[in-house]
């Protein structure tokens, strides 16, 4: 575990803990999560707070995961799946994956593709289920009207290899670590990603938060958020502490390396990273980062900041509405007026579009939303449904950076989304010619 993180991890939950019981929200929670990891049937087991659907499993050690559903709408198409044992990509017995969820995607800067994964289980069969708390695939496949992404084989010390492989073969290792204690730090999921040029190569970069506890369907809480980067291509990572926002209802100055607690951290949470259109100078110049809370029923909010300011959280800027604008401190946001998207807004993925000369948004926690805007700010329109609710229940969906609809090739965007009840990620396709 890099020290930074274990400085990281330790100052925040220290920080947090300081408030005291009864004056944190990082209190409340029950155990329970909303996916179905190795088909953990009831309350779960506390370390892991599972329950769900035990789905159609392929055999009890590979999971929960059932045959790809069948969906053909006007606009989406599900194509395959992505990660688990019935995946073109076999992730259980390439990667010692059966169950994950997410595949948050960025280009490193070099034309390949990462994608994060959250809670990550191996072998259901085994003591602990091989649990990780976060994953790290990569493709060089950039053409995905196969309809499917290939993932190459992980080779131990290969930075460009298909995952993250030290000690054991086929297996792919956790990224950032966490303490694994429910109702403490159970664990650390990644919500947001973006490569940016560092020292004439390029750094990535994974934003992610801290989970205390589960709570009912659609709600969590975490103990903070923040900036973990690699310069391996994601072999290894450190966490910068200096970027942690600690989520606590109050203001509060830490003493230490802590920065100040604001309850405008809680806004930040969950995050998609974007970059401002590049034909336009103003909004070609910052990273734009969408904020929620924690859970699935927040407002998204809005930060930007120059490419090297990404761990310079005093150089950021908020958006807090067109009365007010841009302002200098996260303390400033306006708690109505700086809303950029009104709630519910579960995770999101947000990129420029060329084709459709607009901002994209993706969101959903059953069905997928759509909204659009000409600027980051917006206004956004309202949200249009491109995987109609129900069936499949998805949620996460993350867009894939090589689509043509976000190269300026094409209309067609293709994006990984997240099944609960199989526990698993799928490629879904819309023709966004179609609108």
């Amino acid at each position: 575990m890099p020290s930074r993180f274990t400085k990281g991890v330790r100052l925040a939950l220290a920080g947090a803990f300081a408030l005291g019981t009864s004056a944190i929200v990082l209190t409340a929670g029950t155990g329970v999560a909303e996916a179905a990891p190795c088909g953990n049937p009831g309350a779960g087991s506390g370390l892991f707070g599972s329950s769900g659907s035990s789905g159609s499993s392929t055999s009890p050690e590979r999971g929960p995961q059932g045959p790809l559903p069948v969906y053909n709408g006007n606009i989406s198409k599900v194509l395959s799946w992505v990660t688990g044992p019935r995946s073109n990509n076999d992730t259980y017995d390439r990667f010692g994956i059966s169950g994950t969820d997410l595949g948050i995607a960025w280009d490193n800067g070099r034309g390949q593709t990462l994608m994060a994964f959250g809670d990550t289980f191996g072998n259901c069969s085994v003591a602990g289920q091989e649990w990780r708390h976060n994953v790290l695939l990569r493709t060089n496949d950039d053409d995905f009207t196969d309809g499917k992404i290939t993932i190459p084989d992980g080779v131990a010390g290969d930075v460009n290899s298909g995952t993250v492989i030290r000690g054991r073969a086929n297996y792919a290792e956790e990224l950032i670590p966490s303490l694994g204690i429910a109702n403490i730090e159970v664990t650390t999921i990644p919500t947001a990603a973006i490569s940016l040029p560092h020292d004439n190569g390029f750094r990535q970069y994974i934003n992610y938060m801290s989970v205390r506890s589960w709570g009912s369907a659609g709600n969590w809480i975490t103990n903070y958020s923040g900036i973990a980067y690699s310069d391996d291509n994601g072999q290894t990572w450190n966490s910068d502490p200096d970027t942690i926002l600690i989520n606590a209802p109050i203001d509060l100055a830490l003493p230490g390396n802590l920065r100040a607690i604001d309850v405008n951290n809680g806004k930040f949470q969950q995050n998609a990273y974007m970059r401002g259109r590049p034909d336009t100078a103003n909004e070609a110049k910052y990273v734009y980062q969408f904020g929620t809370p924690n859970g699935r029923f927040g407002a998204a909010f809005l930060a930007r900041f120059e490419p090297g300011d990404i761990r310079n959280l005093d150089n950021y800027e908020y958006w807090s509405g067109e009365r007010i604008g841009w302002v200098d401190d996260i303390s400033k946001i306006h708690d109505t007026e700086g809303v950029v998207v009104r709630q519910p807004v579960s995770e999101l993925s947000v990129a420029w579009s060329p084709s459709l000369n607009k901002y994209l948004m993706l969101d959903g926690d059953n069905g997928i939303r759509l909204r659009t805007a000409d600027h980051p700010e917006g206004p956004w329109s309202s949200p249009r449904n491109i995987v109609a609710p129900g069936n499949p229940v998805v949620y996460g969906p993350m867009m894939l950076p090589s689509s043509p609809a976000l190269t300026g090739t094409g209309k067609e965007l293709y994006f990984n989304a997240s099944r609960w009840s199989d526990y698993n990620v799928m490629l879904i396709r819309s023709d966004l010619g179609k609108l």
